[in-house]
C-alpha cells in the first residue's frame, strides 16, 4: 500500500463521498434499514449519521480498506455497540447465508473490483423477504457524457481509489437477481461525469 493510499486517499474519500448531494442520497434511503443490517463498503462511516437506530438491531459493515475503516472506528464510538466491523472483500464474506433482513450499499460498487461477485454475496446473505437499500453513482443517461466517462475511468481510478465513472448500476443490480422495489435516477449538483445518481431498494427476484 502507498503512502497516498494510507494517508492521503481515505480522507480525500470521506471529503468527497461526504459532500451534501452524496449525503442528501444516503439521508432517503439508509434511514429505511432495519433489523440485522450488512453495509458492503462501510469506507469511513459516513451512513452512521442516517441510521434510525431505533430500528437497528445491528449492523455489521464489511470493507478490505484498513485505513478507511479506522475512520469508521472512530465515528462507530459515537454511536452505541450495535456497529462492528470485518475487514473483508466484499467478493467472498465469511457469513451465514440468509442471515440479514438488509443489505446497505452506498457509493461503493463503483469501486469494488468485482461488483458481481459482491451484489451476490449480498443475495445469499439476504433473508428471503430483506431489502437491498442502494445510493451509487454510475453511467450517465447521454452518450456524449458516457464517452467522457469512458475515456477517464483508467485515470480516475488511479487517483480515487478504483473509482469507476462508467458502471450501469441499474444492469448490475438486476443481473445479480434483484427486482427493483424502488429506483430512482437522477443528477445531483457537479461534474456530470460523476453525479448521475442511482437509488432505491431491491429485493431478491
Amino acid at each position: 500500500m502507498s503512502i497516498y493510499e494510507k494517508y492521503f486517499l481515505p480522507k480525500l474519500l470521506d471529503c468527497c463521498c461526504g459532500m451534501e448531494g452524496f449525503q442528501n442520497k444516503r439521508s432517503q434511503i439508509v434511514p429505511l434499514a432495519y433489523g440485522r443490517v450488512l453495509e458492503i463498503g462501510i469506507g469511513s462511516g459516513l451512513n452512521f449519521d442516517h441510521y434510525n437506530f431505533e430500528r437497528i438491531s445491528e449492523i455489521i459493515g464489511i470493507d478490505p480498506a484498513v485505513s478507511s475503516v479506522a475512520i469508521a472506528r472512530s465515528r462507530a464510538a459515537l454511536y452505541d455497540s450495535k456497529i462492528s466491523f470485518v475487514e473483508s472483500s466484499a467478493e467472498s464474506i465469511a457469513l451465514e447465508s440468509s442471515s440479514f433482513d438488509c443489505v446497505v450499499i452506498g457509493y461503493s460498487l463503483c469501486t469494488i473490483p468485482e461488483p458481481n461477485l459482491a451484489l451476490a454475496e449480498a443475495h445469499r446473505l439476504l433473508k428471503s423477504s430483506g431489502s437491498l437499500f442502494f445510493m451509487e453513482h454510475g453511467l450517465a443517461p447521454e452518450v456524449n457524457i458516457q464517452k467522457w466517462q469512458h475515456r477517464l475511468t483508467p485515470l480516475w481510478k488511479k487517483i480515487g481509489g478504483g473509482c469507476h465513472l462508467n458502471r450501469n448500476i441499474e444492469e448490475l443490480i438486476q443481473a445479480s437477481g434483484f427486482q427493483f422495489k424502488n429506483l430512482k435516477k437522477k443528477y445531483i449538483k457537479g461534474p456530470k461525469i460523476a453525479a448521475f445518481q442511482y437509488y432505491g431498494e431491491a429485493t431478491k427476484a
